[in-house]
């Protein structure tokens, strides 16, 4: 069973840049497909990005699509979210999840579809 730990959290002013990175233990993170989740104050927790197995998948919604990266090393078991351009209604709490799959290219948008999650970590977007 992999887990998830998620770092790179904080506070920023509007504008500005953030990198989350999600490290993997336990098992490779090369056998996972991962997704960025974030739950701001009593909201539900929304989708934030997506990538596949293999990273050459990767799928946005259209809040944060052109300022939001998604990408991963295998190597270093490891997935980041760069963040620019970052706005107040950014501010929550992110999470990585991991699901285990057999496919290089296919990605995951629903929440349901991660068996496996971190225990998030906190970003700040002062105006």
């Amino acid at each position: 069973q992999v887990q998830l730990v998620e770092s790179g959290g904080g506070l920023v002013q509007a504008g500005g840049s953030l990198r989350l990175s999600c490290i993997a233990s336990g098992r490779t993170i090369s056998s996972y497909a991962v997704g960025w989740f974030r739950q701001a104050p009593g909201k539900e927790r929304e989708f934030v990005a997506a990538i596949s197995r293999a990273g050459g998948s990767t799928f946005y919604p259209d809040s944060v699509k052109g300022r939001f990266t998604i990408s991963r090393d295998n190597a270093k078991n490891t997935v980041s979210l760069q963040m620019n351009s970052l706005k107040p209604e950014d501010t929550a709490v992110y999470y990585c999840a991991g699901r285990s799959t057999d496919s290089r290219d296919v990605y995951y948008y629903r929440e349901a579809a991660y068996p496996y999650w971190g225990q998030g970590t906190q970003i700040i977007v002062s105006s």
